[in-house]
């Protein structure tokens, strides 16, 4: 299983960020010390200071630019050391959006020591096109060790995360490479009240191979038994482009966009995927559902949410390199991908649950225990005890797979990898998280959780990032 640690001086960080537009003006104004009585009467209305304006939960009403830059220095055991930075930029205007900003700029740039790295910019406007929500994003994504525990949930064996090792921290077995560009934009519109239509367009561009790293040259993984067994075929097995079109609903009452604490937020989206640049044959049609419902408990203090997602193939086929894709209207996180891992179900392995159709719910209680006031920003401190599942619901190649592994004289071990003869069946997680929130946008998050089966990992499963799940 995947540990990650992130070390970094967080209130460090924080003490450098953010200071709005409005802020830096006023302690200007402030410091200012006049020389004649008269001309201060006279121009009082210009040198006053302006009055900071709270709303009804004794928060401070950003207004104006804020910014939230944050250094990055971690360590992932399939990475390496990490050393980037990352920055929030929030523009609340007048205030009359807060806590929701009117635009968000995204920036992070990352390295890793063993090669990797991951590049992102994105925007998202409310105000840019009137009546419009527009949303865009650029990643580029270099993983020199992907997880890969092939198809289907539990019909595919796990061996433990010393099976393979050369370090004793995690198999090289379930490793593969991966290289992805993504361009991806939608736009939303008002039909009524708070029903909403989108549509967005996403190209991809992927290239897999074999993992190749120092000491390791990658011949006995799953990946390559894969290939060898015609799992994964010739013409998708170093990659290639997807095209996606997306049109769709959306229903949201949420009160606010980051941190809500009452409302739902519901999208359904048709997804389709024209083979117009390769020509490999995998054209397909697909449908998602995700809805979240966050009920209040205890004002605005402690707050039940959850979220049920199901994605489903409708036609035609999609090739390996694009089955573990989870699809949303709106960018959202950098990793949207498989179950497992921070963007779906926590505590099992990234990617550890894919097919051509997926189910997953997750649950957690959010109770915001502290708020305070810092360098003149709104914060407070959450804990997230929590419950996740999923399950592949329509499988992907398992025929296939069943072929590959009778074709081994169907003897289950570690030569014959395809098919464990299990059947899938639910998986699932708990565990707790905790969350420094700044403004009620700028969330960093520390999880931890367990997988209930030890067919998903016996590992505690450990996370540091931004953002609540959903």
């Amino acid at each position: 299983m995947k540990i990650r640690t992130i070390v970094a001086t967080l209130f460090a960080a924080l003490l450098s960020t953010t200071l709005s537009a409005q802020d830096v003006a006023q302690e200007q104004v402030a410091q200012q010390e006049p020389t004649q009585t008269e001309e201060v009467d006279s121009k009082k209305s210009k040198k006053k200071k302006k009055e900071v304006q709270y709303n009804e939960h004794g928060e401070i009403i950003k207004t104006g630019y804020n910014f939230g830059p944050l250094p990055v220095v971690a360590f992932d055991a399939d990475k390496g050391f990490q050393l980037g930075a990352l920055l929030n930029i929030y523009n609340f205007g007048d205030g009359s959006t807060y806590p929701n900003p009117m635009s968000h700029w995204y920036f992070e740039a990352s390295f890793f020591t063993k090669g990797s790295q991951l590049f992102v910019v994105s925007y998202d406007d409310k105000k840019l096109i009137p009546g419009v929500r527009w949303s865009t994003a650029v990643t580029l994504t270099n993983e020199k060790a992907l997880d890969f525990y092939g198809f289907n949930g539990y019909a595919s064996p796990y061996f433990g995360p010393s099976f393979g090792h050369l370090d004793g921290e995690k198999s090289e077995f379930y490793w593969m490479r991966r290289n992805q560009f993504r361009l991806v934009t939608s736009v939303q519109r008002r039909i009524v009240g708070n029903l909403h239509w989108a549509a967005g367009l996403g190209y991809y561009n992927i290239v897999t191979g074999n993992v190749n790293l120092e000491g390791y040259n990658g011949q006995n993984t799953l990946y390559q038994m894969y290939r060898n067994a015609g799992l994964i075929r010739d013409n998708e097995a170093h990659g290639g482009n997807v095209l996606q079109l997306k049109a769709g609903l959306v229903y949201d009452t949420r009160d606010h966009d980051s941190d809500p604490t009452r409302g739902v937020n519901i999208e359904a989206t048709l997804v389709g995927a024209p083979d117009i640049i390769d020509r490999k044959g995998y054209s397909n049609l697909g449908f998602t559902f995700v809805g979240s419902q966050y009920v209040p408990v205890w004002k605005d203090k402690l707050t039940f949410a959850y979220r049920l997602g199901i994605q489903t193939k409708l036609a035609g086929e999609i090739p390996y390199y694009f089955i573990n894709n989870l699809n949303t209207l709106f960018f959202r996180k950098v990793y949207t991908e498989g179950l497992g891992g921070n963007a779906s179900v926590r505590g099992i392995n990234r990617n550890g649950v894919v097919g051509n159709g997926m189910a997953w719910l997750n649950t957690e209680f959010r109770w915001r225990i502290v708020n305070f006031r810092f360098i003149n920003q709104n914060f407070h401190i959450a804990l997230n005890p929590f419950f996740d599942m999923g399950q592949v619901i329509q499988p992907y190649r398992l025929e296939e797979q069943k072929a590959a592994f009778e074709l081994l004289d169907g003897k289950f071990n570690q030569d014959n990898p395809f098919y464990s003869g299990n059947e899938e069946a639910l998986h699932a997680t708990a565990g707790c998280g905790l969350k420094i929130v700044m403004n009620r946008n700028f969330v960093i998050s520390v999880e931890m959780a367990r997988a209930l089966d030890n067919r998903d990992g016996q590992k505690l499963w450990n996370n540091i990032g931004f953002n609540y799940l959903f």
